[in-house]
């Protein structure tokens, strides 16, 4: 698992650079915006369960064909496979937002798992939207807690959905 100083350092060293300016700046803006990044992973681990459980609630709220006889999320092992799963980004997608690099994620996270949908029949267009949803709520629980710019938060959630959906989002 990389992050954003380690990933940025072996690019310079594969290709025997030293630093420049673009590099510098990038290390600054990662480092300037530590302190909110370590917030939201602090406010994603004190609320977790609370974010999946609404997040879900919200989704079959939207979707409630999910929920219904005949639905990907109908009966109880499927309805918590679903809420697993949601949980599971979460975490992950906290990992990347400390790390400020979006590797975690390809490497634990995405590989093959469009693929794994497909042949189990998950729907991805209703997990994508899981998946948003958690990021919306994070977003707002981030400005109650007077967190301003709050759009770093979208890069791993956006990062996973564009990598398990079949169309660009």
């Amino acid at each position: 698992m990389r992050d954003a100083v380690t990933n940025l350092i072996r690019n310079y060293d594969v290709t025997g650079r030293y630093l420049d300016r673009s590099a510098i700046d990038r290390l600054k803006s990662y480092f300037e915006s530590g302190n909110a990044r370590i917030k939201t992973a602090t406010v994603i681990n004190a609320n977790s369960a609370n974010i999946v459980k609404q997040a879900g609630s919200r989704l079959f709220e939207e979707l409630p064909e999910l929920i219904s006889p005949g639905g990907n999320a109908y009966t109880t092992r499927r309805y918590s496979a679903c809420l697993r799963d949601m949980d599971y980004y979460l975490r992950y997608a906290s990992y990347a937002l400390v790390a400020g690099d979006m590797n975690v994620l390809d490497e634990r996270v995405l590989q093959g798992l469009r693929e794994t949908y497909n042949s189990l029949g998950v729907p991805i267009s209703p997990t994508v939207r899981g998946i948003q949803i958690m990021k919306e709520m994070i977003k707002e629980m981030l400005q109650a807690e007077g967190v301003e710019n709050t759009s770093f938060v979208d890069e791993p959630f956006d990062h996973i959905t564009r990598e398990l959906s079949e169309v660009s989002i």
